[in-house]
């Protein structure tokens, strides 16, 4: 008999949670929308919409605020967009699979009617459930920083910034937004909803306490002591959450989209941001990731295509189809004489993509040797020139390198691995010793949809991913040969050489020169030096 009631009991709330209730609350939104539509012709009502009891952000005074306290949320107060599925996307791809995020993409016409609550338990389940601790502790500290910074808002984070103690309260799991808001905007309190979790997997539930209701939050945080400044949407229970702060101030949804000065500039960026991970180059909004999905089918077949025709077809001719087929290569410059005829022209390049050797050996319409540090054997196998792999040992590399120079052109990377900011790494100091001839060459590369570049993922699909963007860009500027005394045959070190090489490359892109190797982008990314233990033996990937 306690079977049968229970069945009873759980029917009977489906039908008044899911169904009923959802009905009722897509019907008022088709009634808003249709409201929403004929207000639209009516200036007198447009203003009088969505009232605010406080000012806006814009009005608060940022002087002399650096011994108060200030609470807010994450969602719709410092960041722009008002919706968070963009970011449980991003942990469903990134963190899951394409499968995981193909399901979170179906269920957008079931959360379009499901109040937020019920809407944000849906995400958290499809995002997370069987979701290794491991794969969301990579994807909260490389790959969600690069969005939400993106996306902040530059008012918020000002009033934010100018104050001394920062908490954050939001509904919103805390494992998503912790790491960046306390790396990135020095908060020292998140308060966010806490999920479930059995070993080493997320059960894709709630823990116990359920999700964070911010106003009871704040109370049993700060018992009767009121924050000093309270930021908060124009939504009722933003307002009931400032409400208990001394001061109070709203983002105004619509100021913030007429006005550029709500947007973050880059330079402005509280850390400056140089290396992330991931594959999505875009905020995946429903839209936006619809139409990844729908151009998937076609991307791999055009990335193929193009593989094919780098591989087999004459430079000239790939050049022509690769073209037709989307891809905009700029290049700059000519081929460059030789000095000393028993060697070959060292070209020095900027670091992008493992594709930057064939661009460059394409496009000046000749073979090149590229050395590595790592390459895949896939790779290897569809790289349409010879290439050769270095040891990280600097005596015999630098004997590989002479070797090779002595036989044709060869190509160096002297980063040692890709970035994708306007930045460039170290340069390694190595190359400098060993070639009178060399040429700088300044090489961008632009994507709209898949980065073909990775730290934590399958290295062996990059050249895919990034061949599989709509309309991929490269750009390759050849630099003039470096004359003969800011060599090392002219009384140069090999470090002036290369920090020289380093300065006018990043010139020539607009970039900045930093001191970080790439180790340091891997124990960021990826939690290791980049170095797997393999059959006894050690990998640098």
């Amino acid at each position: 008999m306690v079977f049968p009631v229970v069945l009873h009991k759980l029917a009977d709330w489906v039908l008044y949670q899911v169904l009923a209730k959802s009905c009722y609350r897509a019907a008022r939104k088709v009634r808003n929308c249709g409201i929403l539509l004929s207000n639209n012709n009516n200036p007198s009502l447009k203003s009088s919409q969505q009232p605010s009891l406080f000012p806006s952000v814009s009005k608060c005074c940022l002087e002399g605020r650096g011994s108060d306290t200030l609470v807010c949320d994450i969602q719709g107060t410092l960041l722009r967009s008002q919706s968070f599925f963009p970011y449980f996307m991003l942990v469903a791809f990134e963190g899951g699979s394409i499968v995981r995020a193909f399901l979170l993409l179906l269920s957008c016409p079931i959360l379009w009617v499901l109040d937020y609550e019920l809407k944000l338990r849906v995400m958290i389940l499809i995002s997370f459930c069987g979701l290794r601790l491991k794969d969301m502790e990579n994807v909260s500290r490389a790959v969600l920083p690069k969005f939400y910074l993106e996306n902040l808002n530059l008012q918020a984070y000002e009033v934010l910034a100018s104050t001394g103690t920062k908490a954050v309260f939001t509904s919103v799991p805390r494992v998503m937004v912790e790491g960046f808001l306390k790396e990135y905007l020095g908060v020292a309190n998140v308060i966010g909803s806490e999920l479930h979790t059995y070993g080493h997997y997320y059960t894709g539930l709630l823990s116990e306490s359920g999700l964070v209701v911010k106003h009871r939050a704040l109370k049993e945080f700060f018992g009767d002591t009121k924050p000093d400044v309270g930021l908060g949407s124009l939504s009722l229970h933003d307002h009931l959450f400032i409400s208990l702060c001394k001061e109070a101030y709203v983002i105004n949804k619509e100021e913030s989209k007429s006005s550029t000065s709500s947007v973050m500039p880059r330079e402005k960026y509280p850390k400056p941001l140089i290396f992330h991970d991931g594959r999505l180059a875009f905020l995946p909004t429903p839209l936006a990731t619809l139409t990844m999905f729908m151009w998937l089918p076609f991307g791999i077949i055009i990335a193929i295509f193009r593989v094919l025709i780098g591989i087999y077809l004459p430079y000239k001719l790939a050049l022509l189809l690769g073209s037709w087929s989307g891809v905009n290569v700029q290049f700059k410059g000519c081929n460059p004489s030789r000095s000393n005829h028993k060697k070959g022209v060292l070209y020095v390049c900027t670091h992008r993509t493992l594709l930057d050797p064939v661009f460059l050996s394409t496009s000046l319409g000749k073979p090149l040797t590229a050395v590595t540090y790592s390459l895949s054997k896939m790779s290897e196998f569809i790289a349409p020139l010879k290439t050769v792999r270095l040891t990280r040992d600097r005596k015999q590399d630098g004997g590989t390198m002479q070797r090779l120079l002595s036989e044709g052109d060869l190509v160096v990377c002297p980063e040692g691995t890709t970035c994708r900011e306007p930045y460039l790494l170290r340069f390694s100091s190595l190359f400098a010793e060993l070639a009178e001839d060399i040429v700088p060459v300044a090489i961008n590369a632009q994507v709209s949809m898949f980065y073909g570049t990775t730290a934590s993922g399958l290295k062996c699909l990059d050249p895919i991913f990034f061949l599989m963007n709509p309309r991929p860009s490269y750009n390759l500027e050849i630099l003039p040969k470096l004359p003969r005394e800011l060599t090392c045959a002219g009384g140069k070190s090999s470090f002036e050489v290369a920090n020289y090489i380093q300065r006018t490359l990043a010139d020539a892109l607009g970039f900045e020169c930093t001191t970080l190797t790439r180790r340091d982008k891997y124990m960021m990314l990826a939690g290791n030096e980049g170095i797997v233990i393999e059959n006894n033996r050690k990998n640098i990937y």
